[in-house]
């Protein structure tokens, strides 16, 4: 990486000499777990480049303009603003900050009894809270004289789940040389995998609900094979927690998800089939695996944010 820095040090030097160029452009991998960006330049990765709070919006595949030297700096994107105000970004962030302020998520009214369970009596109100926590009024009345307004049938939030616990294993046992789940064989020793484990907290906070996406987001620990990037070969598992034994693997794997630089980190959305699988507890949580150097590698992470449509 110090080699490439140092060209890109001479190169600046250069332009600069003959038609005063200050910046030049380059190539967006990835974004790391820092902030900054990978970058590829002359058919290297330049990684873990500072950026200004100029460039917003970052992702990788983006065209930046690099102001370099000996520590470079990304200074802005090319191409249109990327922190314009969109329509449809505010107003999810408006849907979702409103469901936190509720007090009330719904107020609906009846001759009979309201349907469901949970709800309390208060002569003729009944009350109950809904599966965020929120209250739920319902009015029983005489007669109506006024049809009840429709339940608003807001979708629940969407629930974060973190992992109770991480590891990797090598030779059918636990692999205490491997501080984040690893894949793959970097030394000659064997295949490690890893897995990440939630116990029954998302089996639980879907219970009741019905899923319309789930997404996980890792990243890449710097000093884990290549620098270029890599895919994740994810699988399932059915375990709660960390077996003593082999960590035995589910449906996968899935290597295209998600493919990460060293220092870089991402989100991938599961398939419909996996987040059903791990909606209903027939799976619990989520493995890697490789064979030998070319995948190798160790990711940190593993949060799993599940969306719902009722």
């Amino acid at each position: 990486m110090s080699d490439v820095r140092a060209q890109l040090g001479a190169d600046i030097a250069r332009r600069s000499a003959g038609a005063g160029a200050s910046t030049l452009v380059c190539r967006v991998v990835d974004v790391t777990d820092t902030g900054g960006v990978n970058l590829l330049y002359r058919g290297a990765l330049l990684l873990d480049v500072e950026c200004s709070t100029a460039y917003r919006g970052r992702q990788a595949g983006d065209l930046v303009h690099v102001r370099p030297g000996v520590r470079p700096l990304v200074l802005w994107k090319v191409g249109e603003d990327p922190g314009a105000p969109d329509e449809s970004s505010v107003r999810d962030i408006a849907r979702e900050i409103a469901v936190d302020e509720d007090a009330v998520t719904a107020a609906t009214w009846g001759t009979g009894g309201p349907p469901g369970s949970g709800w309390q009596t208060v002569t003729t109100t009944y009350v109950r809270k809904d599966a965020d926590g929120k209250a739920q009024l319902y009015f029983q009345l005489g007669s109506v004289t006024d049809p009840s307004p429709a339940d608003p049938g807001r979708a629940p939030k969407a629930k974060t789940i973190s992992p109770t616990a991480s590891g990797t294993w090598r030779g059918g046992r636990p692999d205490d040389y491997a501080s984040s789940p690893t894949q793959g064989d970097w030394t000659g020793r064997g295949n490690r995998r890893g897995g990440w484990f939630y116990g029954a907290a998302i089996q639980n906070a879907c219970s009741g609900r019905t899923v319309s996406k789930m997404t996980v987001s890792f990243a890449r620990k710097r000093g884990s094979g290549i620098n270029g990037k890599i895919p994740m070969n994810l699988f399932l598992h059915d375990y709660q927690n960390p077996p003593s034994g082999q960590l035995n693997l589910g449906s996968g794997p899935e290597d295209g998800l998600l493919r990460l630089s060293v220092g870089a980190r991402g989100t991938a959305t599961l398939p419909a089939s996996w987040r059903s699988q791990l909606a209903s507890g027939a799976a619990r949580g989520l493995a890697i695996y490789a064979s030998g150097r070319s995948e190798y590698g160790s990711f940190t992470g593993g949060k799993i944010t599940i969306s719902f449509s009722a």
